[in-house]
């Protein structure tokens, strides 16, 4: 199926020094004259913010490994509630955004998006310097974080309608991939960051942070200070720097791709690369804390949970134009099977008596996430192959609102899994089972030779 995204003539309702006029990507003298320069131009503002939503949405897992440090107490369950209730808040506000492009427009929508960050990032630096901060405003807090995560629905399907369809799958794998990386930045800062004080006493108190029988004192509250200028200045630049594609449809039109049954293949594709992504993205920290946490020379778990964003961030970046190149479908193909094999390598490490088997784990994990990275990029350049234009946007907020639930889905699973059985086996099981149903599904609709639809 295909289409282009063609804007022969003003639209009523869409006159203004912020609406392109016209824009056909698809004609090549129109893309070199005109369309290139504004397409990246979008590209670098959008993704900057993009970065700084995924930064807000995963702060909350970077924070919760070291509340209970600093005099907060909380239960494991309430912890892992903590992790996952950003991703329940990101993927239901993924509903939303994934009409909003049609009706608002690119730059209303990434700027006044990108300003809502500073809700919950000023929130959590009120509430981590106090130890007394009652566990439903956290919560609260948690869930105001997933405002973050929830951009990514409008955001992308708004990239997709900036660039010809020969360059989606490199044009979006780069803002995911960049963006994603706002995970592995969040988690890799934060332990730096809360070291000293970041603009002296004016930033707020010290906390005394207790690991084992070791003191410290940390400032919590720069986790999420540091970024507010930062928001701040990217909502600006979004607001003065963007335009608008005036893609017309209302809330009813947009509603078509739910009678399409490629929308819900594409979005199982979708729950396993960016589902699986973004929730162990969420719950690594606490994975490490849970299994390897109690053993003599365990490591700092944010230490390590940074590599997994970083990997699956980068295989994201780098897979785009791979994808472009083979077709998506042939590239999700790998990635799935190389998920498979992850999924099933993890339980082997997850009853340690010792360190010996952590290198091991931390390796299966990263697999996981590289694959996982592969699989975003893949699955993202089948969408705008299947579809038209309008209706590729849609799918694509539609399937990253439901993939976002993946820190909640695997919060609560991992909380459960720990409660019943002391270990995590039977999650990573089955995720291979489902995993392996995928790359079923991927290979006989898409894959192979002679399938209907190839992408």
């Amino acid at each position: 199926m295909s289409g282009n995204t063609t804007i022969p003539a003003p639209i009523a309702g869409r006159t203004g020094s912020v609406w392109l006029q016209r824009w056909e990507p698809e004609d090549t003298a129109f893309w070199e004259q005109q369309g290139k320069a504004r397409a990246w131009r979008t590209l670098v503002v959008t993704t900057a913010s993009l970065t700084m939503g995924f930064i807000t949405w995963f702060v909350v897992s970077a924070l919760v490994v070291r509340l209970p440090q600093v005099g907060f107490q909380l239960t494991t369950g309430q912890l892992f509630w903590l992790a996952a209730m950003p991703g329940l808040a990101g993927g239901t506000l993924r509903l939303g955004h994934m009409f909003l492009v049609p009706l608002y427009g690119t730059r209303t929508v990434v700027a006044v998006s990108t300003a809502s960050l500073l809700l919950p990032l000023i929130g959590w630096y009120y509430a981590v310097q106090d130890p007394a901060t009652p566990y439903w405003v956290l919560m609260v807090l948690a869930a105001m974080a997933g405002l973050g995560g929830g951009i990514f629905s409008s955001f992308m399907p708004s990239t997709s309608l900036f660039f010809p369809k020969r360059l989606q799958g490199t044009a979006l794998a780069i803002q995911a991939g960049i963006g994603n990386f706002g995970v592995s930045v969040v988690q890799f800062i934060t332990p730096w960051i809360i070291g000293f004080a970041l603009v002296g006493s004016i930033g707020g108190e010290a906390q005394t942070m207790t690991r084992g029988a070791v003191k410290s004192s940390v400032w919590l509250q720069n986790a999420t200070m540091v970024y507010v200028p930062l928001v701040a200045v990217f909502a600006l630049w979004a607001w003065v720097s963007l335009k608008s594609v005036p893609i017309v449809a209302n809330f009813r039109q947009q509603l078509d791709i739910f009678g399409n049954p490629h929308t819900w293949v594409m979005t199982s594709l979708y729950i396993m690369t960016f589902g699986a992504f973004s929730g162990l993205a969420a719950t690594f920290p606490l994975l490490i804390k849970q299994i390897y946490g109690g053993l003599p020379g365990a490591p700092d778990a944010l230490t390590y949970a940074f590599y997994g964003p970083l990997v699956g961030s980068v295989a994201r970046v780098l897979a785009g134009p791979v994808c472009d190149k083979l077709g998506g479908a042939r590239v999700t193909q790998v990635a799935g099977i190389g998920m498979v094999a992850c999924a099933i390598a993890v339980p082997f490490t997850t009853h340690p008596s010792d360190m010996s088997s952590f290198s091991v784990f931390v390796a299966a994990m990263l697999g996981l996430f590289f694959f996982a990275g592969v699989g975003n990029a893949s699955t993202f350049k089948q969408m705008p192959m299947i579809f038209p234009p309008r209706q590729a946007g849609g799918v694509i907020g539609f399937t990253a609102a439901l993939a976002a639930y993946g820190p909640f889905i695997l919060g609560l699973l991992f909380g459960w899994a720990f409660g019943a059985f002391g270990s995590a086996d039977v999650v990573f099981q089955g995720l291979a089972v489902f995993f392996a149903l995928n790359v079923a599904l991927n290979w006989w609709l898409y894959a192979r030779s002679g399938a209907a639809n190839p992408c």
